[in-house]
Parts: structure tokens; sequence; C-alpha cells
């Protein structure tokens, strides 16, 4: 039987114990600066993160459907949210022309004010990113896209526009960088995206 982590031998004893700890350490560090910010514009974290969400993707991800699948949500959680966003004036739906039964989700001047205000939330996460050399940068990014990966495949989380997950996208090997096809261009590491908005999943 696998010890958790969380057990403070096995994770004194394990540098994957440990690490495993500090990501959920992170995880409570966005909760709580998710709350704060939440809690000053009187809003819920789930209206914060949706109101985000909106001011940053297209039309075709701006529907319940998809919102669903991006927060691993149930779509009557998501049309919930919808509706209290709408009733504090910070969105609006405007139905599709080929199908009135659908609408794209658009923010109204106060909501895209509020979402600009609530979306720097990650600031002081930010201050020691900013201080990691180039090179820890790098190898930092190139592991926590692995483990959302991981995670993507595992079924835990769903929706995810990587470059890896994309139809685009060629990895690197032995003789040749990352490319993507799209852009026709070499990719470094550092360049790959976690949120790519031309991104087509691999079928």
């Amino acid at each position: 039987m696998n010890r958790s982590p969380f057990n403070l031998d096995q994770q004194n004893a394990s540098t994957d114990s440990r690490i495993i700890a500090a990501l959920e350490r992170i995880s409570q560090a966005f909760r709580v600066l998710l709350w704060n910010e939440s809690k000053e514009f009187s809003l819920s974290p789930i209206q914060v993160q949706v109101l985000i969400f909106l001011l940053n993707h297209s039309e075709e991800k701006r529907k319940v459907s998809y919102l669903a699948d991006e927060f691993n949500m149930t779509k009557a959680t998501i049309s919930d949210t919808i509706k209290a966003l709408d009733q504090k004036g910070l969105i609006k739906k405007v139905a599709e022309q080929l199908d009135t039964r659908s609408y794209v989700i658009h923010l109204t001047k106060k909501g895209i004010d509020i979402a600009g205000k609530t979306s720097v939330f990650t600031r002081e996460l930010q201050i020691p990113i900013d201080k990691l050399n180039p090179d820890d940068k790098e190898n930092l990014l190139l592991s926590l896209i692995g483990v959302i990966h991981h995670l993507n495949k595992a079924g835990v989380i769903t929706i995810q526009r990587m470059c890896v997950t994309c139809i685009h996208f060629k990895p690197a090997n032995s003789k040749h960088p990352h490319f993507c096809n799209l852009l026709n261009k070499k990719l470094e590491s550092t360049e790959l995206r976690i949120d790519c908005p031309e991104h087509q999943f691999v079928n």
C-alpha cells in the first residue's frame, strides 16, 4: 500500500512526497488569494474565475457547456454562476443566430472592469517566480506541463489547450527542436503554451 505524502515520516524520507506536499501548499495559496479577491468584490471564487476566463477567451469558448468542461463542473452549477453574474450586471447573454436555445456570454462594461481587476489575484505568486533564473524557470515550466498532461490523460482534469495536446505540435527529439506546424516555427521550451487560442485537440 502506498504511503501518503502527508505522513511526515514518508514525507521527510522522500523528495517526491515533499514535492507533492509543496504543490498542495501552493494550491492552498491559490485558494486563499482567490477567496480574498472574491470577497473584495462580493463575488464567489468560481464567479471570479469565470469572469477572468470570459475576459481572455473567444466566443466559441464562452458558452455554458464549454465552461462546465473547463471548470470540471456540471452545467447546472455553471448555469447558476452565470445567472448570478447576470443579476449583478457583469455579463449579458446573446442568443446565437442559428440556435436561439444556445447563447454566447459577453462581459458588460462593469464585468470587463472587475474581470481586469481580479485577474491579477496571483501577484504574490508572481514575485518569487520573477526571481528565478531562466534555467530554473524553464525546468519548472516543463515539469508542470508534464504533471498537467498526466492529470489530463488520467481524466482528473478535462480541457487542456497546451502545445503538447495539440495536433499542430511536434515534440523535440535528438535531431530537431519543438515545432508548431500552424505557426511554422521552431519553439523553445520556454515558448510552450499552457493555453493557446489556436489549439486543436489531437483526435
